[in-house]
């Protein structure tokens, strides 16, 4: 019984140095394509997806999170496929996910616009970030928008202070590495009532990696070293934000 007990415990310290679950989430999917941007490819006019690179930059992430030994990533989704924001949210659930990632990309009736933003749940009176909630809440319908306004309020009670810490520690990161390595326009962390970030119900940002409606910054969007760079600055302030991994301590 006594070794018993000995082994048991050195199994919760072993499991206790696993220091964070996160959920990326690659905005939009299947039938949403998101925002778009035309561009010549093999002497065809094609229309990019916001959802195809999103995806390509959460696998990105997902892949360096999980080179970590203390902090274990997951994806909503893996493939081209249709998820609501509620399945995204449930997902969370149904893993333990300690913080939730959402990763879109920008549009803008201005052609000139480009950088890159990083949003975290909380209330807030900017009259720009409500046309950009209007686009990406676009799911939720009658009801269900109501249900979500009060959600997100209590959310944002339990929430906003570690959402806000998570925002501050992964764009400083983009500040670092992104922005003046690519000459991009830093846009800042920003409060938003993102319906989505509000449903996860935990501590949670969304990140806009740059705009489709700008072309030379789709040039950047679809490279891969773009891509890596990108990735590699979430991880950074991923793993900024829980810290160094516990150690494993041997009772024998």
């Amino acid at each position: 019984m006594k070794y018993f007990g000995a082994l048991f415990l050195l199994f919760i310290i072993t499991f206790n140095a696993k220091a964070g679950v996160v959920l990326i989430d690659p905005g939009h999917g299947g039938e949403d394509c998101g925002a778009k941007a035309q561009i010549w490819k093999d002497k065809k006019l094609i229309v990019q997806c916001e959802k195809d690179i999103a995806l390509e930059i959460a696998k990105k992430i997902h892949a360096k999170i999980n080179k970590t030994s203390h902090i274990k990533a997951y994806l909503t989704r893996t493939v081209d496929s249709t998820l609501t924001l509620q399945q995204r949210a449930d997902y969370a659930d149904k893993i333990g996910a300690d913080i939730f990632i959402s990763i879109h990309l920008n549009s803008s009736h201005s052609r000139s616009s480009n950088g890159v933003e990083t949003y975290y749940l909380d209330n807030h009176d900017n009259a720009a970030v409500k046309k950009i909630e209007k686009v990406e809440n676009s799911d939720a319908k009658g009801e269900e928008v109501i249900i979500n306004q009060i959600l997100a309020d209590l959310v944002i009670q339990r929430t906003a202070p570690i959402s806000k810490k998570l925002a501050f520690y992964v764009h400083a990161n983009l500040q670092k590495r992104v922005v003046p390595t690519y000459k991009i326009v830093d846009r800042g962390t920003k409060p938003a009532l993102f319906y989505v970030l509000a449903l996860s119900k935990r501590p949670s940002i969304l990140l806009e990696a740059g705009f489709l409606s700008n072309q030379e910054e789709v040039d950047k969007l679809l490279s891969e070293k773009f891509q890596e760079d990108y990735a590699q600055a979430v991880y950074r302030g991923v793993v900024r934000f829980f810290g160094k991994p516990k150690k494993k301590i041997s009772l024998f």
